[in-house]
């Protein structure tokens, strides 16, 4: 029997072809129709005066009271006859007609002003004024600042939108003012903020060659991205959304019945990864655990998970007995016993790949598959192990930190703004992935991403809202998909089903217990593994 060939699917370089070959065809099209109604204006003027004139004679003979509708008939049906009988007559009165046609089709759209109204001048005016202290100084002969300036050759452009506030400014600014001080940077832009209106995110571009400043709306991040299965490669993990002018791609998703393109904030981990650990931060109720849910539903969809969560209240619950969760543990003893259990499984791939490259062999099939390692709120297993006199948990993680990108171990700690001074130094080195959720103030945005962000923080931001930096990279606004508990009773129906269709089946009851604890792995030859893991991690 004849099979039927499968359809083909467009490779990339066809599908920008193709998209290439329709913009040029809506540009061609969009171009004959300006042209088409460039050559076809006084028809159309004409034609809407012939429409108007013929509803004002409407309006008028409706207006008229039935008594004199005679008179009016027989006085139009005389003019009629003498322009009839007139020498050149009917001529003479087409033109007329055709003139007042054009007359009354006109375009009486008012044309727009020039400049600011009163009130969007009085606005620049005061922004200028209060701009003045900051970009001026006693010494300038020529000053571009100050009190009672002009303040049109202080602003370049200046839009507004509909609510009357600027949506978009460039300032320019003198050349001695320290441009490259983050201090001072941060001054003016806490005034702009003020000043163009509060309650908005600005986005500032500092031109210091040029001395501009550019100050820019944002548009609110999209809060309604259900948590759903991302067009992603293996060892890509989607954190969030951002603004379509910081990063060079989109994903498809979907919204309801309809799809968008929207960008993506991507975190790369696995082998040739520059930031292979990351660390959230935030207050209670900004959304870390959605982080986490969100990683590691992705996370489980090409490696194995295990979680430790100090928080103690069962948010990870629904990851229970899952096919790829590893454990989920709760208390002290069980979160000890796990992360031993995963620094010895990293060194054993540690060791297992290094041996395998010495033979110059591939590295072993259980080496490959990724394990995630995430922890929520590990300061409190370091509060309750240190009262029990046990090992504090968060030592066991120098193994996975250190060599786990070799390893193909990834982890991930978010922790509170509270209890951020318990992290250990194992913890802040390594995670070079930052995110902070939720409002934060400038000094602490600073210290976790290590750079401000471009943009004004707010003081009041929905839940998965915060700022995102990978490595030495840009800061990005980034929007968490929703992804709640979805044992929750206040979950919605929507995201619950959303969040329940991409659990893994489950594989083990939730109330059984393992056969033996995950510490009880087989034993592992430590003595060679300095030299050994040095040499895995330099190849």
């Amino acid at each position: 029997m004849a099979r039927r060939p499968l359809p083909r699917i467009l490779s990339k370089d066809s599908a920008q072809i193709a998209r290439t070959q329709i913009a040029r065809s809506r540009e061609l099209a969009r171009t004959a129709a300006d042209s088409a109604t460039d050559v076809l204006h006084p028809l159309i003027t004409v034609s809407r005066g012939l429409r108007r004139l013929a509803s004002a004679g409407r309006r008028r003979w409706v207006e008229t009271p039935k008594d004199k509708r005679g008179p009016l008939l027989f006085l139009a049906a005389s003019v009629v006859l003498v322009v009839v009988l007139a020498p050149y007559g009917p001529l003479l009165a087409a033109i007329a007609l055709m003139a007042a046609a054009a007359w009354q089709g006109r375009d009486r759209t008012p044309p727009a002003p020039d400049g600011p109204d009163e009130s969007q001048a009085e606005r620049l005016r005061s922004l200028y004024e209060a701009l003045v202290p900051y970009f001026s100084t006693d010494g300038d002969p020529a000053p571009l600042y100050a009190h009672g300036g002009e303040w049109e050759k202080a602003f370049d452009t200046h839009e507004f939108d509909d609510t009357g506030r600027v949506g978009h400014l460039v300032i320019r600014y003198p050349a001695y003012f320290p441009d490259g001080e983050g201090e001072a940077r941060a001054r003016v832009e806490q005034l702009l903020a003020a000043k163009a209106g509060r309650g908005r995110e600005y986005h500032f571009a500092w031109d210091e060659e040029g001395n501009r400043l550019t100050v820019t709306v944002l548009a609110p991040l999209p809060t309604d991205i259900a948590a759903q299965r991302f067009v992603t490669a293996p060892g890509e993990t989607v954190l969030g959304f951002t603004d379509p002018t910081e990063v060079q791609r989109t994903l498809p998703l979907s919204y309801g019945d309809e799809q968008r393109d929207t960008p993506p904030v991507v975190w790369r981990t696995g082998l040739r990864s520059t930031e292979p650990h990351l660390l959230a931060m935030g207050h209670p109720g900004s959304g870390t655990s959605t982080l986490l849910r969100s990683i590691a539903l992705q996370a489980l969809q090409y490696g194995d998970v295990l979680i430790a969560d100090g928080g103690g209240t069962g948010e990870y619950a629904c990851l229970i007995g899952r096919d790829g969760v590893l454990a989920v543990e709760c208390a002290p003893a069980g979160a000890l016993a796990s992360l031993e259990w995963a620094a010895q499984e990293t060194e054993r791939r540690l060791v297992a790949i290094n041996r395998a490259r010495q033979a110059g062999d591939p590295p072993p099939e259980d080496t490959r598959r990724p394990l995630w390692l995430i922890l929520d709120r590990p300061s409190v297993f370091t509060h309750l192990t240190a009262a029990e006199g046990r090992q504090d948990p968060q030592t066991l993680l120098q193994m996975p930190l250190r060599h786990g990108r070799a390893a193909n171990v990834t982890v991930v700690v978010a922790e509170q703004f509270e209890s951020a001074e318990a992290l250990s130094d194992a913890v802040r080195q390594h995670t070079r992935a930052r995110v902070v959720l939720g409002p934060a103030s400038p000094e602490q945005l600073r210290t976790v991403l290590g750079a401000p962000p471009h943009t004004t923080p707010l003081a009041q931001v929905p839940p998965g809202r915060g700022y995102a930096r990978l490595g030495t990279g840009p800061v990005h606004r980034l929007q968490v998909p929703s992804t709640p508990d979805p044992y929750d009773d206040a979950t919605g129906d929507a995201d619950r089903q959303a969040v329940s269709a991409l659990l893994p089946p489950r594989t083990t009851p939730a109330d059984a217990a393992p056969a033996e604890p995950l510490g009880a792995a087989a034993p592992v030859e430590t003595a060679p593994l300095a030299a050994e893991a040095m040499a895995a991690e330099s190849s």
